[in-house]
């Protein structure tokens, strides 16, 4: 059995469609029954902050998936789902993170790698999965004015290796469905590592119209955020980590979804063309 928290997010609806292509048996958990009912199969209604649902969830010997989204009790809900599967008898934990996670890092780098800490002490054989900005993810930053699309960063010259999310899904599920090996940390990338203006230019060409890329400093990137809802500390945090980016720090490539999965993973061209209606 496979449990897949964080059921109803990118990673984990491509997770569950492969497990049950492979026959595999997994269950769900999810906060409303209408995404339990979409996913189909085996489900359990719960919350991350109801311990005994997530017991209901969990079974002895089951591995698990372990995602979710950020937020304000993020890391206290993932010490917990950790401490009640070490509790259970999980037989693994996969846990997606991100690229470069740390104690102390800026938002999701600093709240992941306290969980990862907590999960190496735990006692539980894991994986941990850091991939590092989902391709996912770029439609929504994609507005357009003037017949030109534009997308706006701090991020300078940087280059990321921006992945597929079913990418991560699909090497989750390799490991998930392999006998447990040893513990073990995977930096999950695309193939390519491009600038931000490189992305405009594959977006252009591919959409068949102009996109450009506008580079901001730090503070300009946190104003427009803060304009745009977001609370002024996040903001500033978000602009910050974007500029670390620029020194080069994500751009290298690595080579665990074809070493996993036997197969490369998804270019960006090819995702901007499968998802040109998002980019419109």
């Amino acid at each position: 059995m496979i449990v897949v928290m964080g059921a109803s997010g990118q990673i984990g609806r491509a997770l569950i469609e492969r497990l049950d292509r492979w026959d595999a048996p997994r269950r769900a958990f999810v906060r409303q029954h209408q995404q339990g009912a979409q996913l189909g199969g085996d489900y359990v209604l719960g919350d991350f902050d109801d311990p005994d649902s997530i017991r209901r969830a969990l079974a002895p010997g089951a591995r698990l998936l372990l995602n979710g989204s950020l937020g304000p009790n993020f890391v206290d809900q993932q010490r917990r789902i950790i401490d009640l599967a070490a509790e259970v008898g999980i037989a693994q934990v996969v846990k997606v993170s991100v690229r470069d996670a740390a104690p102390g890092g800026l938002l999701g780098q600093g709240m992941h790698g306290e969980v990862e800490t907590h999960l190496k002490r735990s006692g539980l054989p894991w994986t941990i999965l850091q991939p590092v900005g989902f391709m996912q993810n770029l439609p929504a930053d994609v507005v357009s004015a003037d017949g030109e699309g534009r997308f706006h960063g701090s991020y300078g010259a940087g280059r990321v290796g921006y992945v597929d999310a079913r990418d991560v899904a699909a090497v989750a599920a390799v490991v998930l469905t392999r006998p447990v090996g040893e513990d073990a940390t995977l930096v999950v990338t695309g193939a390519e590592a491009p600038t931000h203006a490189e992305i405009a230019e594959v977006m252009s060409a591919t959409l068949g119209r102009p996109v450009r890329y506008v580079d901001l400093t730090p503070s300009e990137m946190a104003e427009r955020l803060r304009r745009a809802g977001m609370p002024a500390g996040l903001a500033d945090d978000l602009a910050a980590l974007m500029s670390l980016v620029g020194d080069g720090r994500w751009a290298g490539t690595t080579s665990v979804v074809r070493d996993v999965t036997g197969r490369p993973p998804r270019t960006l061209a090819e995702f901007v063309a499968e998802h040109a209606d998002a980019f419109r």
